[in-house]
């Protein structure tokens, strides 16, 4: 069970968080999406993170998830995800949708004093124009863990798909 949050850590999670990523955490604004216990599944980053864009807004720090999504790259679905994004329009279409929802939630969480940093270094075009993972090209697929980190607190065709081909989030009960 994927429940969204969007809440500052504790210090239960921040030594959980520490423990997924291997280091201290830096530039965590909030844990998205926890399991039934607590544990975070995603975090929500800053824009800025040691004076340079945070590639993305919603990071997977699950390490369950981030196993079961490499599975699923190894077996090469991302080349068959970007080949149905060219033949098939509806989802292409509900793909740049998913970035347009995610340009949004990154600039909205934004505080006016981060817009104006965002602004003063000169990255407005990089955090308005790059989509999920920070991808520029909206018609390739980059990464799946940041594609279903997005899907687990917002509107993401790919982790949609993800749910529905491979049922993901078995990997958590």
């Amino acid at each position: 069970m994927v429940i969204r949050t969007d809440q500052a850590p504790d210090e239960r999670q921040l030594a959980i968080i520490a423990q997924q990523l291997g280091r201290a955490p830096r530039g965590i604004e909030a844990v998205a999406a926890t399991d039934a216990k607590g544990t975070p599944l995603v975090l929500r980053m800053a824009p800025i993170v040691d004076g340079k864009p945070f590639p993305t807004l919603y990071w997977l720090c699950s390490d369950l998830l981030k196993i079961e999504i490499s599975r699923i790259e190894a077996v090469g679905v991302i080349k068959s995800l970007e080949q149905r994004l060219q033949e098939e329009p509806d989802f292409l279409e509900a793909y740049q949708q998913s970035h347009r929802d995610y340009v949004a939630a990154r600039w909205a969480y934004m505080s006016d004093a981060q817009r104006d940093e965002v602004t003063k270094l000169g990255y407005t075009d990089v955090l308005t124009e790059r989509g999920v993972g920070g991808i520029s090209n909206w018609q390739q697929v980059r990464c799946l863990h940041t594609q279903y980190a997005h899907h687990l607190c917002g509107n993401n065709v790919i982790g949609q798909w993800m749910d529905e081909q491979y049922n993901v989030q078995h990997c958590l009960s």
